[in-house]
């Protein structure tokens, strides 16, 4: 859309508002699986997982790493996961309901579960977590799959099996870097939305989207998402190329 040209600079002046943010309830999960198995569960959780407004580092696929100790087998397999839902999905996919174990442990955030799966307690999911917490990976799941051999391993050599191959599993993993996105909205003029797109595409902005059903004249609102660390300069960059009164939301 051409864009009129600007021949009497006005002093920009911003108003923030913020945005409301969606509230979900989490229902019980993996309870089906506990269910199945009646074995005994660590379970630990923090009321917030939220990584609003920061970068993380996760797996980019599923890895797997095997080891026998004393004649046992154990099967560590890690993969990338975003929430409790996909924590359930990953778990289903990969247990093998014919070992004698299928422990786990996964991270998102601050909020972390763990599963001994009939191992004495704090032998396996404990030392699986303590393992996903020193690699500093994130949103991330472990289940280590273990066939026993014969061979009792003691409390100590479950707690040093579980945590050792739950490490090795996510040493062995490719990684990157994951920036969180802080969700944007702006109410522009139509004779604006060229000069405004030209800054969005230029800072790679993602989700982009437009509506028109602002209620005001010749007003549209383009709502975005932005890297956390990418927002200031992108406000500025708008600032200076924008000589109107602008509504922002930010959330």
């Amino acid at each position: 859309m051409p864009v009129a040209p600007i021949t009497k600079p006005i002093s920009s002046h911003y108003l923030y508002r913020k945005l409301p943010l969606p509230i979900k309830i989490a229902a019980s999960l993996f309870a089906s699986d506990a269910t199945a198995t009646n074995r005994a569960m660590v379970t630990t959780t923090s009321s917030s997982s939220s990584n609003a407004g920061s970068a993380y580092t996760t797996i980019k696929e599923r890895v797997r790493f095997e080891k026998e100790i004393k004649k046992s087998k154990f099967i560590a397999i890690a993969g990338p996961i975003s929430d409790e839902q996909s924590a359930l999905s990953f778990l289903s996919q990969v247990r093998d309901p014919r070992a004698t174990h299928n422990c786990w442990a996964y991270k998102v955030g601050d909020q972390y579960r763990s599963n001994d799966d009939g191992e004495p307690s704090g032998t396996a999911g404990k030392p699986m977590h303590s393992a996903i917490e020193s690699s500093g990976i994130d949103r991330v799941m472990v289940v280590v799959i273990r066939y026993f051999g014969g061979i009792k391993l003691g409390t100590g050599g479950l707690v040093r099996a579980y945590g050792g191959v739950t490490s090795e599993c996510l040493r062995n993993a490719p990684t990157h870097l994951v920036k969180s996105k802080i969700q944007m909205g702006v109410e522009v003029p139509f004779d604006l939305i060229g000069v405004l797109y030209h800054q969005l595409q230029s800072f790679q902005v993602e989700d982009i989207k437009q509506d028109y059903e602002t209620g005001k004249d010749n007003i549209t609102m383009v709502t975005f998402k932005v890297d956390f660390d990418r927002v200031k300069k992108l406000e500025d960059a708008i600032k200076s190329n924008c000589s109107r009164d602008l509504v922002f939301y930010k959330s």
